[in-house]
């Protein structure tokens, strides 16, 4: 992070001013905005309290950005799959607007 610094003495540094930053084990970061999704696969997430303010800081590679679910992908998929507009709105916010994936999961056996 800070080149020369040894890491452990950076940690000292770091808890003397009150700054507590902690790694979160994940798979995958979903940021929903009001014109879709933003989907982080296998991110590095470290979350970071300071002064009482907790962020969290999301490095990785975007996989996919998604657009919302329009009343016609819900009702193809219904129809398609057989299925109620719930169970098919549900499949497709699964799959992340994927129209074909959401059949295929609810045809699963």
């Amino acid at each position: 992070m800070f080149p020369g610094v040894n890491p452990k003495q950076l940690g000292h540094m770091m808890k003397k001013m009150g700054i507590h930053q902690e790694e979160i084990d994940s798979t995958e970061v979903i940021i929903r905005t009001s014109e879709g999704d933003i989907l982080i696969k296998n991110p590095k997430v470290t979350k970071v309290n300071m002064m009482g303010q907790t962020t969290y800081q999301v490095v990785g590679e975007e996989t996919k950005a998604i657009t919302q679910v329009t009343e016609e992908d819900i009702e193809l998929v219904a129809s398609q799959a057989g299925v109620s507009k719930e169970f098919a709105r549900a499949a497709l916010d699964d799959s992340f607007g994927d129209i074909a994936k959401a059949i295929h999961l609810l045809k699963k056996p």
